[in-house]
C-alpha cells in the first residue's frame, strides 16, 4: 500500500510543544511530517525519532534563492544539512502553490528549486533529500472529465515543462495538494457525497478513457495525472501534499462537519493502506499527507479554516480514527447513512478493475483485512472457479460482512461496489459468475 503523513501547522497561539508533537505522532503511528517552514525547535525535536520529515522553503524567499546561489546554499546549510540524518529530512517543498501567491513568485521557481538542488549536491545530500514544490489543483486548465486534465496553458513552457523536466533529472516527484472538498462545496447539487467521501456507491464514467471513478479524490489525481502525460512526462511520480477535510464552517460551507471529516479522512486512510493506485494508473501507491494535525485558532478566513485538525490543540482527537494497517482492522466509517448500513446488502469484484489490482485486494482482504477466505483454498467448496475475480467476489463479501457493511468497507481502491440485490438475483442479471455468487457469497 501507499503511506500516510501529515502536516504540522502552528499558525496559532496554544500548540503543545513540538517535544509533545513528536510524541504524539509516534503514538499514532505517523511515520510522515510535512512542517511550513524549518523551525530550528521542530527539527531538532524530530531528531532521533525515525519520523520521515518534508521541510519548506517560504515563498518569500524564493526570490533570494534563485538570485543569489549563496543564498540558497546558506539556507541548506543552516536548515538541512544542520539537522540530517538525525533528524530525516526527506524533502524539501520549495514554495508554496506558488501560481496563487499573490506576490508574484512563480518567475522564480524554478531557479530557486535548482538552486536549492545545487546546494544539495554540494553538500553531498541531492541523493536523500528531493526537491519540489506542491501545486494546488487552480493549476489545471481543465479537470474534468480526468481524462482531459490539462495545466494553465500560460505555465506550461515557462513552469511546468522545466519543472517536470528538473523532477525527472533529479529523480524526484510532483507536491500536489488536492481537496475534494472545495469541490462538493461549490457543487454538492451535482456530486454525490458518497462519491466525494469513498463510501459506496455506482461511479462516474470518464467519457475520455472509459474508466469508472468511484471517489473524487482519485478523479482529481488522476486529472493531475493526465496533465503530465500531455506533455509526455508519464514517469514522473506524484506525492499528495495536502489534502483534508473541515470538521466545521460558516452556514455557506456546505459540508463541512465533523462526521463528513472523519469519513473523509478515515475513509482516504484505508484507500492509502490497501494499496492500489488510481483508475490512470493503478500501480501508483500514493504518500498522501493529511492536513492538518492540529486546528489553527489564528489562522485567516472562514470558520473551515481553522478546523482541519486531526487533533485540538490539547493532543484530543478531533475525531477517531486510524492512521495504520493496524488500526484499520477495527475502524468502521460509522458517520455514513448510505446503502452499507441496510442488512441486505453484498459486496462484489468489479471486472472492470483488471486482475493485478483484484489480486492485489484480494490479498489484502484475506491478509491484513482478516476476511475468512477458507472456503476459497484449494478443495474448499469455493475453489472453484478459479479465478482472480471469483475469490476476490467471495473475500470483498466476507470482509464487508465482517465489518457490519461499514461505509468504505466495500471499496478496494474501485476494485469493488455493493450490490443490493441478493447475489443470486443480482448474478443472473448481469453477472457471469451466477451460480458461483449464488452459492458461494451466501457463506461469507
Amino acid at each position: 500500500g501507499g503511506s500516510i503523513g501529515v502536516n504540522y501547522g502552528r499558525i496559532a497561539d496554544n500548540l503543545p510543544s513540538a517535544v509533545k508533537v513528536v510524541q504524539l505522532l509516534k503514538s499514532q503511528g505517523l511515520s510522515r511530517v510535512k512542517v511550513f517552514d524549518a523551525d530550528p525547535s521542530v527539527l531538532r525535536s524530530l531528531a532521533g525519532s525515525g519520523i520521515k520529515v518534508t521541510v519548506d522553503l517560504p515563498n518569500e524567499m524564493l526570490s533570494s534563492a534563485a538570485k543569489k546561489p549563496s543564498f540558497a546554499a546558506a539556507w541548506v546549510q543552516r536548515n538541512v544539512a544542520a539537522y540530517h540524518p538525525a533528524t530525516e529530512i526527506e524533502a524539501i517543498a520549495v514554495g508554496n502553490e506558488v501560481f496563487v501567491d499573490t506576490h508574484n513568485t512563480t518567475k522564480f521557481l524554478i531557479q530557486a528549486m535548482r538552486n536549492i538542488h545545487q546546494a544539495l549536491v554540494k553538500s553531498n545530500l541531492h541523493s536523500a533529500i528531493k526537491v519540489s514544490s506542491p501545486i494546488a489543483l487552480s493549476a489545471l486548465q481543465n479537470s474534468y472529465p480526468s481524462s482531459a486534465g490539462s495545466f494553465r496553458q500560460e505555465l506550461v513552457e515557462p513552469v511546468f515543462r522545466p519543472m517536470l523536466e528538473f523532477l525527472r533529472e533529479t529523480g524526484s516527484y510532483l507536491m500536489v495538494n488536492a481537496y475534494p472538498f472545495f469541490a462538493y462545496e461549490a457543487n454538492s447539487d451535482v456530486i454525490s457525497l458518497d462519491y466525494a467521501l469513498f463510501r459506496e456507491n455506482p461511479g462516474n464514467v470518464d467519457a475520455g478513457n472509459g474508466l469508472r471513478y468511484f471517489s473524487l479524490f482519485d478523479a482529481q489525481i488522476d486529472a493531475v495525472f493526465a496533465a503530465m502525460s500531455a506533455l509526455k512526462f508519464d514517469d514522473i511520480e506524484m506525492v499528495v501534499s495536502e489534502t483534508g477535510w473541515p470538521s466545521k464552517g460558516d452556514g455557506t460551507e456546505i459540508g463541512a462537519s465533523v462526521a463528513n471529516a472523519a469519513a473523509y479522512n478515515g475513509n482516504l486512510v484505508r484507500r492509502i493502506l490497501t494499496g492500489g493506485g488510481t483508475p490512470l494508473r493503478p500501480k501508483a501507491d500514493l504518500t498522501v499527507y493529511l492536513f492538518a494535525l492540529f486546528n489553527e485558532d489564528d489562522k485567516n478566513g472562514p470558520t473551515s479554516e481553522r478546523n482541519y485538525g486531526l487533533f485540538y490543540p490539547n493532543e484530543e482527537k478531533v475525531y477517531d480514527i486510524p492512521f495504520t494497517s493496524e488500526g484499520l482492522k477495527k475502524y468502521k466509517d460509522k458517520s455514513g447513512v448510505s446503502r452499507s448500513t441496510t442488512r441486505n446488502t453484498w459486496c462484489v469484484a468489479s471486472g472492470e478493475a483488471g486482475e493485478e489490482k483484484l489480486q492485489a485486494a484480494l490479498d489484502f482482504a484475506c491478509g491484513e483485512g482478516g476476511a475468512d477466505c477458507r472456503q476459497i483454498q484449494p478443495g474448499a467448496a469455493c475453489f472453484k472457479p478459479n479465478t482472480v475475480e471469483a475469490h476476490a467476489s467471495f473475500a470483498f463479501n466476507s470482509y464487508y460482512q465482517r465489518n457490519e457493511r461499514a461505509g468504505g468497507s466495500c471499496y478496494f481502491g474501485g476494485a469493488a461496489y455493493v450490490v443490493a440485490q441478493p447475489p443470486s438475483a443480482y448474478s443472473r442479471l448481469i453477472h457471469p459468475l451466477s451460480r458461483y455468487l449464488f452459492v458461494c457469497c451466501g457463506k461469507c
